[in-house]
């Protein structure tokens, strides 16, 4: 499964992005699709994950209520709409796919396919 993540981009504290991830290979109705980033000198952190088509959608607490996570089997691709955007949420946002067990969807480690990662600037 290859991975591209794109969409990012500088905005004013309370702006939306609207994050993409394409993938190719595999089976992408199958395949649970997630979000993660990562900010400077921070540990990659959960973001967001849909655990395959029409299945369920987990949010991390620092973002729930402000960013939606969605798919489109048609154009094998994932979604992270972002709104309110806080200068906290700078990072680089990288997409995943994989099959983790619910237990496991907020450890990087269990996710199998990484995209290349696209960087969110919030300015205050």
């Amino acid at each position: 499964v290859q991975l591209q993540a794109s969409g990012g981009g500088p905005v004013q504290a309370g702006g939306s992005l609207k994050l993409s991830c394409a993938a190719s290979g595999g089976n992408f109705r199958t395949y649970a699709m997630g979000w993660f980033r990562q900010a400077p000198g921070k540990e990659r952190e959960f973001v967001a994950c849909s655990r395959k088509s029409g299945g369920t959608t987990h949010y991390a607490d620092s973002v729930k209520g402000r960013f939606t996570i969605s798919r489109d089997s048609t154009k094998n691709t994932a979604y992270l709409q972002m709104n309110s955007l806080e200068p906290e949420d700078t990072a680089v946002y990288y997409c995943a796919a994989g099959s983790p067990i619910l237990s496991a969807i907020s450890n990087r480690h269990a996710w199998a396919h990484w995209g290349q990662g696209t960087v969110v600037t919030v300015s205050s």
